[in-house]
């Protein structure tokens, strides 16, 4: 799209928005332009032109000349963002309260998956439901897209395995080039002609075979926007920096240097984000500071390395790779808080008695030395243990050694305190989910050998609890002043009311009882999951469970966190790797400082920026996952395998395999034996005239049928002779 053309588009939106704001209000140019700070000729061509247009869509009516007004008919024009499904049909995501749209595949007129598109409501269906087409595409989502290219003599086609594209890339002749039939590639979009079935593409990069590891996780980075590789200027900007530490800059700082201090983190991380340190004071009382990596130094605001690592917005954690937020100089060097290296760091120091109560907490600018670096494994075998040698089973260095006095006392103390931290979190209502992540052993290259499953224990606990206080106490902190300041929270709304319903009915079937009252419905969700656990329906309650809460999100408008049960909460933790963190280190140290210029407008965009980057970094690490659990069982085809039930639809049963989480769909066309149909309520599939079903959670036996890499899904069919 030209610049003029877009700039068209956005006059045409913000002139809209002016009669959205009030529908019963009519408009002449001169008015629009003044509500838009608009004063130069050039711009207020634009905003006639933009009237004329939106008069000959009838979005608007004229009412006399040069007066406009915005229809207000049943059949309205709604904005929004058309989510397209499998089957080509697709829904308008609106911003309004009502229900979302329904757009038959024929109605979407060129829209693809993501666009903002402009929808005129053409009906309610007998069910009541909302009805549309699309009538302009106001703004495309993304202009890369994924697919195999397929080369014919004088054209090319690049073919969209994507669920959610219902349409493949005309590609001409003179875009072709040397790129390879049958190879991967990003295509552009480049326009859509009326007349044309397909969208026309120019193919900006070959990602290599279709299948290849290292062309599946290109793909995947790519899908979801996150470039595996800083650009030269970023690598260069960041290089130049100054990262040694500076007698000037350490006479601004607390010194903890002398202090016990030890990270704790998975065996194979390199970018260390958090330190504690512990010391016991004369009066009996303990002193435990929560440091974390100084990234606000390094990462100045406008700068822009600050700019690449707000468009990123989080590091992404692949099964076999991790694409950093920020260069990594200062990830995996420079803040990475390394044994015997001298970090900067911003830290949470509280002093607290034997209850864990806390006495006195300090927020600031610090400089740490840490003395060692534990891994999970490590600490978890010390608190086991009860001693202080750690074997070589465990040992990062394949040695032997002892650890420290100090050192064992304070892992021991902390996890003292951890505990009490916790059982005091659970009953003042946070909800415990015990999930299992799925981990993989990979071989030289990178192939999965063996699929194993982590769980939360003490060790985990230990550095969890002090980060959810650091957390937490930092928010208060800022929140509790008075007036009122921007910050950056970490909110988590109340569940679904309905869904919270549908899985009291289904508890209740299975003989579990759940109490929906306001007061007592955390701590009875927390009594079904532990009394389900280990039962066969346990996948069918932990799911419906999950699927009743809503997403945690970063915003200035602070409604708490539901799930932990804290009124006031934040992340400071890990800034090397969220930039919201950023953002709260440099409000703290402004607030510190007694400045409080904050713009809490830009504030909520960074903070929805980041909340949706955050969402399309799960979708990849969740799709880095399937396609490894799709490497790993493309030899076992024709293999049988106990599985449960994971989830149901009207197009089939998901099933998840018991001994390695491999999870794959039976299609409701092949199970035999009857005709089966969706019961959405009860969340199973009926026989028609058997009367069986098929419930989420239930236990089944699986064929392995097809495991198709490019698509990473896995095909099942029942083994029915075990039913």
């Amino acid at each position: 799209m030209s610049k003029k053309k877009k700039t068209d588009r956005n006059i045409q939106g913000k002139v809209l928005t002016v009669f959205k704001e009030s529908p019963k209000k009519s408009f002449n140019y001169k008015q629009i332009a003044a509500k838009l700070n608009i004063s130069d000729t050039q711009r207020r061509n634009a905003v006639i032109k933009a009237l004329g247009q939106l008069s000959s869509q009838k979005i608007i009516d004229q009412t006399g000349p040069g007066n406009y007004i915005i229809r207000t008919e049943k059949k309205d024009y709604i904005e929004g963002v058309i989510e397209i499904t499998s089957t080509g049909n697709a829904y308008l995501l609106t911003s309004d309260d009502q229900e979302d749209v329904f757009i038959a595949r024929k109605n979407t007129n060129r829209s693809l998956n993501g666009d903002t598109v402009l929808v005129y409501q053409i009906k309610k269906s007998k069910a009541g439901k909302r009805e549309g087409e699309v009538v302009e595409v106001t703004q495309r989502a993304t202009k890369k897209y994924i697919g195999i290219l397929e080369k014919k003599k004088d054209f090319g086609f690049v073919n969209m395995r994507s669920s959610r594209m219902h349409t493949d890339f005309f590609i001409e002749k003179e875009e072709l080039k040397d790129y390879a039939d049958g190879d991967k590639v990003v295509v552009q979009f480049k326009s859509w002609p009326k007349q044309t079935s397909s969208p026309f593409g120019k193919i900006v990069k070959s990602l290599g075979k279709p299948g290849d590891l290292n062309t599946e996780m290109h793909g995947i980075m790519f899908e979801y926007g996150f470039p595996e590789e800083f650009p030269p200027e970023i690598e260069a900007f960041a290089q130049n920096l100054n990262l040694g530490i500076e007698e000037k800059e350490l006479a601004k700082r607390k010194d903890f240097r002398s202090k016990t201090t030890f990270t704790i983190d998975p065996v194979t991380a390199k970018d260390f984000d958090d330190a504690i340190s512990f010391i016991t004071l004369e009066n009996g009382k303990t002193e435990i500071g929560i440091h974390i990596a100084d990234v606000s130094h390094y990462v100045r605001p406008n700068s822009i390395l600050d700019e690449e690592a707000y468009n990123r917005a989080t590091s992404v954690y692949l099964v076999d790779r991790v694409v950093p937020m920020l260069p990594e100089i200062l990830s995996n060097g420079a803040c990475s808080l390394r044994p015997h290296e001298e970090k900067y760091t911003f830290s949470a120091v509280f002093t607290v008695n034997e209850k864990m109560d806390i006495e006195h907490e300090w927020f600031g600018k610090t400089v740490i030395l840490s003395d060692q670096r534990f891994s999970y494994e490590e600490v978890q075998y010390i608190l086991d243990s009860g001693g202080k040698t750690v074997t070589e089973e465990v040992s990062l260095t394949d040695k032997e050694y002892e650890v420290d006095n100090e050192t064992f006392e304070a892992i021991q103390k902390l996890d003292f305190f951890a505990k009490i931290l916790r059982n005091k979190r659970m009953k003042e209502g946070a909800l415990s989910f015990d999930r299992v992540e799925v981990k993989f052993n990979l071989d030289q290259e990178n192939k999965p050998e063996s699929i194993f499953f982590k769980t939360s224990k003490d060790a985990h606990k230990l550095v969890e609890e002090f980060m959810l206080l650091a957390n937490r106490r930092v928010a208060e902190y800022i929140g509790k002043q008075k007036p009122k300041k921007p910050f950056v929270y970490r909110v988590h709304d109340l569940p679904d009311e309905d869904k919270l319903t549908n899985l009291k009915t289904i508890a209740t079937s299975l003989g579990y009882q759940l109490n929906l009252d306001t007061h007592r419905i955390n701590d009875s969700l927390n009594n079904l999951l532990k009394e389900s656990h280990g039962q066969k329906e346990q996948q069918l309650i932990d799911t419906l469970t999950i699927r009743c809460m809503s997403k945690a999100v970063y915003t200035v408008n602070n409604i708490g966190h539901y799930g932990l049960a804290f009124q006031y909460y934040t992340h400071f933790t890990s800034p090397i790797r969220r930039y919201p963190d950023v953002l709260v280190h440099r409000l703290m140290e402004s607030y510190l400082n007694g400045q409080d210029q904050i713009n809490p407008i830009l504030l909520e965009e960074a903070c929805v920026h980041s909340s949706n980057r955050e969402q399309l970094a799960t979708k990849a690490e969740r799709d880095s996952i399937k396609y490894m659990q799709v490497k790993f069982m493309e030899d076992k085809i024709d293999q049988s395998f106990e599985g449960v039930i994971s989830g149901v639809t009207e197009r089939g049963i998901y099933v998840e395999i018991v001994e390695n989480k491999c999870e794959g769909m039976v299609k409701i066309s092949e199970i035999k034996g009857d005709y089966y149909v969706y019961d959405e309520k009860r969340h199973c599939l009926i026989g028609d005239r058997t009367q069986k079903s098929y419930q989420l959670g239930d236990p089944v036996v699986v064929v392995v049928k097809k495991a198709d890499i490019m698509k990473r899904q896995l095909d099942f069919i029942l083994d029915q002779t075990k039913e």
